[in-house]
């Protein structure tokens, strides 16, 4: 799994979420490998694909109904998406609700990808069986120094503490080329999650492409 999170960026919005949608189909296509967007949570409508899928970077456990301002599951499957990213280090939540929204994401037939800062917090949530808990140090995350080359300790212990369990890893924060990539599928991960690596990146569409096909070497 090759999740890109576009996060709040002004560079992920209108024509340029677009063209990035566009260039995921496009290295989906020629590598094979399995990507999804995660677009600014207002313009979620907007993109529509039926080669990558689309997530939502946030998700709440709230009903539908009178509950203004939430972000529900059952409607954002109603509109497509997919699945959820869930307390990621902007938006963290408590344990308990990670388990509620996991749940429900499930019961739903929808992704869970569980966010966590370090290799304890990584078992305690794959004990809650979401489909993929991602490590991702708060300390590296936008700084452009890549949790595989700077702590792949951290990459290996986290991918014994999800073996065995239905949960996959993924591991993100600092991921800027194609052998940072390469090297975290090395040390054990089975996916990234990337946000500015990509997202602001000189060129997006290059950028992607390498990551993709760094899956399929």
């Amino acid at each position: 799994m090759f999740v890109i999170n576009c996060k709040n960026y002004p560079q992920a919005t209108g024509k340029k979420l677009l063209a990035l949608v566009r260039a995921a189909e496009s290295a989906s296509a020629r590598y094979g490998t399995r990507i999804a967007v995660a677009p600014p949570t207002h313009l979620i409508s907007s993109v529509k694909s039926s080669r990558i899928s689309v997530l939502a970077q946030h998700v709440d456990d709230s009903d539908m109904g009178g509950t203004t301002g939430y972000i529900v599951p059952e409607l954002l499957k109603s509109s497509g998406v997919s699945g959820a990213i869930i307390n990621h280090s902007e938006h963290r939540i408590s344990f308990a609700k990670i388990g509620h929204t996991i749940r429900r994401l499930r019961r739903l037939g929808m992704t869970s990808i569980a966010c966590s800062r370090n290799v304890p917090e990584t078992a305690r949530i794959a004990s809650l069986n979401p489909d993929y808990v991602a490590i991702e140090p708060p300390s590296l995350i936008g700084s452009g120094i890549s949790i595989s080359q700077a702590r792949p300790d951290l990459i290996t212990r986290a991918a014994g503490a999800v073996r065995g369990r239905r949960t996959k890893l993924l591991c993100g924060a600092g991921i800027m080329t194609g052998s940072d990539v390469s090297r975290a599928l090395e040390l054990g991960s089975q996916g990234i999650l990337v946000a500015s690596g990509i997202v602001k990146s000189a060129s997006p569409r290059r950028t992607i492409s390498e990551f993709a096909s760094s899956f399929a070497e």
